[in-house]
């Protein structure tokens, strides 16, 4: 799971620098104000990429899609970009808990057929 879901962290880091760049072309925010929201999300998106496997890492990262999909009312193309990262983070961490629970069953059963050869 921890593959899958940095993946998408590490590209929701570089989505959240392009839409700093487009928001800066408005005249109601600050640059300031637009790095600094910016800056927060992609320090957020990276450290998650280290957290995802702690406790409550999974919940920060769904707290980070809403806020995806949030920054849609300043830059309105992060409507779409969010959902579809929050599609890829619902993936990654679906899928990534199906193939860490085979990898588990696979490593349980060469652990039982270990002795039974050797």
């Amino acid at each position: 799971m921890r593959t899958l879901c940095a993946s998408t962290l590490i590209g929701e880091f570089f989505v959240i620098g392009f839409a700093g760049l487009v928001a800066m072309k408005s005249d109601d925010l600050t640059s300031a104000t637009v790095w600094t929201v910016c800056g927060i999300g992609m320090l957020l998106s990276v450290l998650l990429c280290g957290m995802i496997t702690r406790p409550g890492g999974i919940q920060l990262g769904w707290a980070l899609q809403i806020a995806l999909v949030a920054s849609g009312f300043v830059v309105p193309m992060m409507f779409i970009l969010g959902v579809a990262f929050g599609a890829l983070w619902w993936a990654s961490v679906h899928y990534g808990r199906k193939i860490d629970e085979a990898k588990a069953r696979w490593a349980a059963q060469e652990a039982a057929q270990a002795p039974a050869g050797g």
